[in-house]
């Protein structure tokens, strides 16, 4: 009796599954045509131009010092 329940509530399940992934079939499948026949409209590849302008120091009149010259010393 068990064995005949067990079989019972297996195919009734099987079919259930096999029910529900054939509706899920005619339910979309116009939407999964469409999705698998979908050509995207080519676009081009966009173009940066850009232009970095900046400006040059002007030569100084002053001497440059030498940095850290304690240091120096001091090693």
């Amino acid at each position: 009796m068990f064995a005949l329940v067990a079989a019972l509530v297996f195919i009734g399940s099987f079919l259930l599954a096999a029910g529900t992934i054939i509706g899920m079939f005619l339910a979309y499948h116009d939407k999964m045509v469409a999705a698998l026949t979908f050509e995207p409209i080519p676009q081009e590849t966009p173009v940066y131009r850009l232009r970095i302008s900046r400006r040059r120091a002007s030569p100084s009149a002053r001497q440059a010092a030498p940095a850290f010259a304690a240091a120096v010393l001091a090693a």
